[in-house]
């Protein structure tokens, strides 16, 4: 009997030992399944992703897939620098989290440093000529941390607006990211966002209407989201926007008949076994035509817009009753600026009898339709989804010799090297034109003094 008792306290103990050193077994089996598993780890923010600035700090043998990328080679379709960021794309890339993001802004002087903010030089030119910047965003904060990055010049204006359905942790890494700048700001209101609904539409109309309130005199305004990125650094920005001479840019065409039923009918937000859960339901309720005669045309909800034609936005009881029109339409951001450009007399004005802008031949937003692969675009050399194309780095040179001033759609989870050598191109775009530009307003001015 006493030895029975002895072997039952031998094992309790025994088993007792296992349950403690169980979770480390665990931990361990993870990371070695991490580092030696089929697929190999690419971290895309190496120095961030393995220090202790970040929430879920990676194992150092993550970055066991290393190759050293050279982004002059990619842009001139050299076979083995694209065969690279092919090899990188068929393993696991990891990225960093929400709660990763809020964790790297804790420090606000410590991150401005170690991510090269203030570095870029910039012109008299830029200084004298500010822009201002909504940015509508809902997901996956590093991404629009990386937009605000490569747009980001001390003399601009951005505003943050963020979906009130947006996780915790990507809504505090927002407010932190936003404390670590003097210009940077969240919407004074926040609206619960719906796909093809008013309240995309009026997310923009809060930045626009908080950008206004500030003493900052910038003097056109750009919306974009967390999938866009620049294609032209902000020297090459200030010099086209000069040109524009207080024109808007933007899409505006006729709608087709598909279109037209967009606005005809009234919709009704509805839930719907659909991957945005609410949306606008056509019921069969027709529609009043548009208030104050205004034509409806067909566009984008994607701008770049004066600052007289955002006053006038902003303070029109014709803009206003338009808008309030618009509110039970479907994807109203989709016709609302594009129609309210061509009211007469508003400031910029595209008159109705000028000739349509399509999404090609406005320079806002390159965007690369599935539909028109090969036709209008070379492939895309990323994925597609949802008809359209998220770009991969053989598409680096083409992004940057287009005439367009933004692209859509880039994740880094699906070509991380584009990100970054878009970004590196663009730091020496900039560099060399201020440069330059340095370089030649001396010799006027010696010139001049002789």
């Amino acid at each position: 009997m006493k030895r029975c008792l002895a072997t039952t306290s031998q094992l309790a103990k025994l088993l007792f030992c296992l349950l403690c050193i169980l979770p480390c077994l665990l931990k361990l089996f993870y990371s070695l399944t991490e580092v030696t598993g089929s697929n190999k780890k690419w971290l895309v923010e190496p120095f961030w992703s393995t220090s202790q600035f970040v929430r879920n700090t990676k194992y150092p043998k993550y970055t066991s897939l290393k190759f050293e990328i050279n982004c002059a080679a990619i842009y001139d379709h050299d076979p083995v620098e694209v065969g690279k960021t092919l090899e990188i794309r068929n393993n696991d890339i990891v990225d960093l989290e929400d709660e990763d993001v809020a964790s790297m802004v804790l420090n606000c002087d410590q991150y401005l440093h170690l991510r090269g903010y203030h570095s870029d030089p910039i012109s008299e030119e830029e200084l004298g000529y500010p822009l201002a910047f909504s940015l509508v965003v809902h997901k996956n904060a590093i991404m629009v941390e990386r937009v605000l990055r490569a747009i980001y010049m001390p003399q601009n204006l951005y505003c943050i607006h963020y979906d009130q359905k947006s996780s915790s942790s990507f809504k505090s890494a927002m407010e932190k990211l936003a404390s670590c700048f003097p210009n940077v700001f969240i919407a004074s209101k926040l609206e619960l966002v719906h796909y093809a609904h008013i309240s995309r539409l009026q997310a923009d109309l809060n930045c626009l209407s908080d950008l206004l309130r500030s003493s900052i005199q910038w003097k056109y305004i750009i919306n974009l989201c967390g999938q866009d990125f620049p294609l032209r650094s902000n020297y090459e920005l200030v010099s086209e926007l000069k040109m524009l001479n207080g024109a808007n840019m933007l899409e505006s065409v006729h709608p087709s008949d598909s279109k037209k039923e967009r606005f005809a009918y009234h919709y009704e937000l509805q839930n719907v076994p659909f991957e945005y859960g609410m949306v606008p339901v056509m019921s069969n309720l027709q529609k009043d035509a548009a208030p104050h005669n205004i034509e409806v045309f067909s566009g984008s909800a994607y701008f770049v817009l004066s600052r007289e034609f955002v006053l006038y936005i902003n303070n029109s009881l014709v803009a206003k009753d338009f808008l309030a029109w618009s509110s039970d339409t479907y994807s109203p951001d989709e016709h609302f600026w594009a129609s309210m450009v061509r009211v007469p007399g508003v400031p910029g004005e595209l008159p109705r009898s000028a000739r349509e802008v399509s999404d090609l031949e406005s320079k806002v937003r390159l965007v690369k339709w599935s539909y028109l692969e090969e036709q209008l675009y070379p492939p895309c050399t990323g994925t597609r989804r949802r008809s359209t194309c998220i770009y991969g780095a053989a598409e680096l040179r083409w992004l940057l010799n287009s005439r367009h001033w933004f692209a859509n759609k880039f994740d880094s989870k699906v070509d991380p090297v584009l990100i970054k050598c878009l970004e590196m191109k663009l730091r020496e775009r900039q560099r060399n034109m201020v440069e330059a530009s340095s370089q030649t307003l001396y010799v006027k001015n010696v010139s001049g003094n002789i």
